[in-house]
């Protein structure tokens, strides 16, 4: 144990990795929103939500 005094921690990330990080999840933020707000898939939306209220009454 007496090995592991004095050494960096690895747990957590650093400044850097935050960045990519933030940066990675910006992008699929970017890229999920450009795919639901496609036409395409607003019409399957809308068809599943139709479909579940007919079933319902």
């Amino acid at each position: 144990m007496c090995e592991l005094r004095g050494r960096r921690s690895d747990a957590g990330m650093t400044t850097a990795e935050y960045a990519v990080g933030t940066v990675a999840a910006a992008a699929f933020a970017g890229v999920l929103f450009k795919i639901v707000s496609s036409e395409r898939v607003q019409e399957l939306v809308l068809a599943i939500i139709d479909r579940a209220l007919q079933l319902v009454g």
